[in-house]
């Protein structure tokens, strides 16, 4: 829905577009403030995806069968799309995440929407933890031996 209720306009410079934009300026801020791209831990990355993303996404083997059919994988997300970084790093920022996620010290970025799902509040760095998780996906889902020069 746009701010007038209507549905979601598909126009830049909309409300909803609006509302995009503050989420990426957020997210490089966010990014500044959490390191250098690549700062991120897997092992953190797999804790915070198995704990609170895998209610929605399929995540990796722990739950492999779990999830929302609606919603996509990790592995779908890290290697079909050419984008895969940005939205990794700002998926708190696109639906339906920012009418239930915070990130800690900054709140929601849409406190005007009812919470869809079980309010959760991450730190800063899990950003850059689900990063290092989806670089780690899309690495072992790469072909053996591609990228090699024949």
């Amino acid at each position: 829905m746009d701010c007038s209720g209507r549905s979601e306009p598909k126009l830049p410079g909309t409300c909803w577009g609006r509302q995009i934009a503050r989420g990426a300026a957020l997210t490089a801020g966010m990014l500044a403030v959490a390191g250098p791209v690549g700062a991120g831990s897997v092992e953190e990355g797999r804790k915070v995806a198995n704990e609170h993303c895998s209610r929605c996404h399929v995540v990796g083997e722990a739950n492999a069968l779990g999830g929302i059919g609606s919603t996509p994988s990790f592995r779908m997300l890290a290697t079909a799309f050419k984008d895969w970084p940005s939205r990794f790093e700002s998926f708190y920022a696109r639906r339906p995440h920012p009418a239930f996620l915070s990130i800690e010290g900054r709140g929601r970025l849409r406190e005007d929407l009812p919470p869809n799902a079980h309010p959760v509040t991450l730190p800063a760095r899990a950003i850059d933890d689900l990063v290092a998780l989806a670089e780690e996906i899309r690495a072992r889902a790469a072909p053996k031996g591609a990228g090699k020069a024949k």
